[in-house]
């Protein structure tokens, strides 16, 4: 029940909270803090013990199930983890105990804002559990109330047009995701809704429903991703939501958009996949082109850091272009991490100086690093990471891509996102020289405090985390391999 536990948890959290008095902001605060250690104690627990004892093999783990459930519908209650799940696991408890730390800021609504944090995470963990098309689109559908609400009621100024574009997305890509599960379930005998079973099934269906079902699945993950052009609702939802609820969003949601392209579509329709990969291709190095292009002339420090999150996820998109490389494959698991880590660190870092200026115009600062020197270094290391500086997990993650993608994909798509990397220097080190260097304003911020002790704790794991596998990458690389090589296999049907 090892597994059940990361969504249950969560769940009954979310019941005792709402039972705890309104009024009561602390002891709503540390039980939803202490309620969201458990899943990721246990998170970490699968990925040590996942590691150790288990990456050596591409086999489901921890499998609970498959146990009927709806037995008219053949609908089963299944879950499992292999490699390419275990680390969004982590990843995700990680983030959510660190999101629900800085949230402590928090004043209006207390009591729902963290009750809907907790549904959220439980959400978010049953996406990357489950291995029943019905229960993983539950899940999926599940995260959309939540963040409807966070963004909509503890958003910034355009909050209530934020919410609903992102909703509206959202459920506009899952339509189709339905439709094209529908198509499995009924092409299946006996009707079923197993991903392992139907893993199967996919590539003996007719060419023709192999296209309409990649297609289909492609829309509902590309609009998660996002990938260009279904990226427009990322900056106006990054931009008004929460600080906390922004660390969630990139480090977290876009994930799952490439997690669930790796788990369903890329080896369920390997014949289709082949057919469009040079397709995807070009929408991956558009959106690392184009992400950074307009990360560059972004004036507003938040949605600087959200058009980057489209240049860094057209990463993804381009290595699994390249499906037939498991260094690529590999290289897109590992940026996936790594910008989870680094983007919600950069999110967390601009809540901290948006907490104090109550602004985020990167032209009204300047000098800062004279003011706050701690906040300045966690900063200008954060900024360097997200650039792909050696030493750093963002080199790691895009070196690996450009390795297999070069050997998989057109050379000169991949020579043309290469200057992704030039112009995403450009972009974070202009940013870094406005905000931190130069002549510092000590009449407008003069009484700027630098960061405290709650909020340097919300980031040093992720910074530490993002210097150790930048420096010694091995671990996460071997939690993976087993099991992208037999993804590799199965794109290759």
């Amino acid at each position: 029940m090892i597994l059940s536990s990361l969504v249950a948890v969560p769940l009954l959290g979310m019941i005792i909270v709402m039972f705890l008095p309104k009024d009561k902001f602390n002891a709503i605060r540390w039980t939803s803090l202490l309620i969201s250690v458990v899943p990721m104690v246990v998170s970490m627990w699968i990925t040590w013990d996942y590691f150790f004892n288990l990456s050596g093999t591409s086999a489901l783990a921890y499998v609970e199930g498959p146990y009927d459930w709806i037995p008219s519908l053949n609908i089963q209650y299944y879950l499992g983890v292999d490699g390419i799940s275990v680390p969004m696991l982590f990843l995700t408890g990680l983030l959510s105990t660190l999101s629900l730390l800085a949230s402590f800021g928090i004043n209006n609504r207390v009591k729902e804002y963290f009750a809907f944090f907790l549904l959220l995470e439980a959400g978010m963990m049953g996406v990357f559990v489950a291995l029943d098309f019905f229960l993983f689109y539950v899940f999926w559908e599940i995260m959309l109330v939540p963040m409807y609400f966070l963004i909509g009621v503890w958003g910034g100024p355009r909050k209530e047009y934020a919410a609903i574009k992102f909703f509206l997305y959202t459920l506009f890509g899952s339509i189709f995701m339905l439709v094209a599960i529908l198509i499995m379930y009924f092409t299946s005998e006996p009707h079923s809704l197993n991903m392992v079973i139907l893993l199967d099934h996919g590539p003996t269906m007719s060419h023709t429903l192999q296209m309409v079902c990649f297609i289909f699945f492609f829309i509902a993950f590309a609009i998660k991703v996002p990938v260009w052009p279904f990226h427009t609702w990322l900056p106006d939802a990054h931009v008004e939501a929460p600080t906390a609820v922004s660390v969630i969003l990139a480090g977290v949601l876009l994930k799952m958009g490439t997690y669930a392209m790796l788990r369903i579509s890329w080896p369920m329709f390997p014949q289709a996949l082949r057919d469009l990969s040079f397709w995807i291709a070009i929408l991956g190095v558009i959106a690392i082109i184009y992400g950074a292009l307009v990360s560059m002339a972004q004036k507003d420090l938040k949605k600087l850091v959200a058009y980057s999150s489209v240049s860094h996820m057209g990463y993804c998109m381009m290595a699994l272009a390249a499906f037939s490389s498991v260094s690529a494959i590999a290289g897109c698991m590992f940026q996936m991490v790594s910008h989870g880590l680094i983007t919600g660190a950069l999110f967390l870092l601009v809540g901290v100086i948006y907490d104090r200026a109550h602004t985020r115009e990167i032209a009204a600062f300047g000098g800062l690093g004279a003011k706050i020197p701690v906040y300045t270094g966690i900063m200008v290391m954060f900024s360097m990471a997200a650039l792909g500086l050696p030493g750093m997990s963002g080199f790691v993650s895009e070196f690996m891509i450009f390795v297999g993608a070069f050997g998989a994909l057109n050379k000169v798509l991949v020579g043309i996102s290469v200057l992704g990397v030039v112009l995403g220097a450009t972009y974070m080190l202009r940013m870094v020289q406005k905000i931190f260097l130069g002549e510092f304003n000590m009449a407008k911020w003069g009484g700027l405090t630098d960061i405290n002790l709650r909020e340097i704790i919300s980031v040093a794991p992720l910074a530490v985390l993002t210097v150790a596998i930048g420096v010694y990458p091995k671990p996460l690389t071997e939690l993976m391999t087993a099991t992208l090589e037999n993804l590799v296999s199965l794109m290759a049907r």
